[in-house]
């Protein structure tokens, strides 16, 4: 079995407060995005991951595509072992949530292989196990959230006339570094009223709380977003925790992009 896990990015991200469990409230706005990794499982003596493309930190047996299943083991005793094959496209670390969307689809996909029978609530609890990105990847719509991300309405947000061009500098940020610096606060207009305002106008009313603190370590990410603006961009911005930047562009305009040669740059059509 073969399955293709997708990105997203964040249109605006706040965090407006920390929980007593040690997590943060949020409020953002997840858009799916046709860039994928490639997941494929295949029956085996004993369950293992061969990683391969983009180089993941630690042990495979670490990864989160490991540890989906050993959280369906734990329920599904009789569960057999699989061997997974995991080709890593999405640049790790990135803020496009690919970790967490291989998570997902592991989950998805055993659960389809295996005759599981869980439902997408059930299968959206497991994946908050994994992480607090990872319900959405069940869902995989374009959605507004609240909580830790599991809390989600599906919306509609026609961005047809855009195309997205994803640019990443090949730095690995920490989430845990970005959310200790992170300071609670709400949108001074409610995400889901700026999103009514042309894309144009959306700089001056849709930020991210992460991009400062990220762009104060790693100057890469304020250059970026402005050589997005100076290419036409009508919207630019730092996707979760960084360091992807994305841009918004008419499909009239085809920018002209001068980024170093070893920055990961993908233009998408939604």
């Amino acid at each position: 079995m073969v399955v293709f896990s997708n990105c997203k990015i964040n249109i605006g991200l706040y965090i407006t407060g920390k929980r007593d469990d040690g997590y943060h409230n949020l409020e953002t706005v997840f858009l799916p995005v046709p860039l994928f990794d490639v997941l494929e499982l295949i029956d085996s003596d004993i369950t293992g991951i061969t990683i391969c493309g983009q180089t993941i930190p630690g042990k495979p047996e670490d990864n989160i595509v490991y540890r989906a299943w050993q959280l369906l083991k734990h329920d599904f005793p009789d569960l057999r072992p699989v061997h997974f094959y995991l080709l890593k496209n999405i640049p790790v670390g990135s803020g496009l949530g690919a970790g967490s969307a291989n998570g997902a689809y592991a989950l998805l996909a055993l659960n389809d292989k295996f005759q599981l029978g869980l439902t997408a609530p059930q299968l959206r609890s497991y994946a908050l196990q994994l992480g607090s990105d990872c319900p959405f990847f069940v869902l995989n719509k374009t959605c507004f959230a609240l909580g830790r991300g599991e809390i989600m309405e599906e919306i509609t947000l026609d961005l047809s006339a855009y195309n997205i061009v994803i640019v990443n500098p090949g730095i690995a940020v920490s989430t845990r570094h970005a959310f200790g610096k992170v300071k609670p606060t709400f949108p001074e207009v409610p995400l889901m009223e700026a999103l009514k305002q042309p894309v144009a106008q959306w700089k001056n009313y849709i930020t991210n709380n992460f991009e400062a603190i990220v762009a104060d370590h790693h100057p890469a990410i304020a250059r970026i977003k402005q050589a997005l603006y100076e290419s036409g961009a009508a919207f630019a911005l730092m996707s979760g925790s960084g360091s992807t930047v994305f841009g918004l562009f008419d499909k009239n305009i085809d920018p002209v992009l001068a980024f170093p040669e070893n920055y990961f740059i993908r233009k998408i059509s939604l």
